[in-house]
């Protein structure tokens, strides 16, 4: 799999998703006064130690991730604009943030296309089938992840 995300609010940042990595580039002014010519920061998903996703309501919402060994920003909202491994989010763009998240999970739970011991595939069905129902992913996601799920 291999996938972009957008996130458009201040400092902009785009979120590649290629396999076992994630990418995260920033763009624009703000995020060059924020994060300087930092570049591309790469981070395999066996390194993330923790996923952190704070939902978008009153302010903006962030994604973070956290890896062994290192000291991520723990302010909240407020550092999450310059911490290099925190993404901020719009409401609209909560879904793709959730999406992202969802995906190193599920990554880090399998092993060669194969549940590890302590998910089962009724847990499986249960996360998507709420996911469903909160209006986060559409009927034909949740049916697609099922027949996945099911047939594996």
């Amino acid at each position: 799999m291999k996938k972009k995300y957008v996130f458009k609010k201040i400092p902009k940042a785009i979120v590649e998703v290629d396999h076992d990595v994630i990418r995260i580039s920033r763009k624009g002014f703000f995020s060059f006064f924020m994060h300087g010519l930092k570049g591309e920061k790469t981070i395999p998903i066996k390194n993330i130690t923790a996923v952190q996703l704070k939902k978008p309501g009153m302010t903006v919402g962030y994604l973070q991730f956290s890896q062994h060994g290192m000291l991520e920003d723990e302010g909240g909202l407020i550092n999450s604009f310059s911490d290099e491994n925190s993404v901020t989010l719009r409401q609209s763009e909560y879904k793709q943030a959730l999406e992202i998240k969802n995906y190193i999970e599920d990554f880090q739970r399998t092993q060669d296309g194969k549940s590890v011991a302590g998910t089962s595939d009724a847990d499986e069905l249960k996360k998507f089938k709420e996911l469903f129902v909160e209006g986060i992913i559409t009927e034909e996601e949740y049916e697609n992840k099922k027949r996945q799920i099911l047939n594996a």
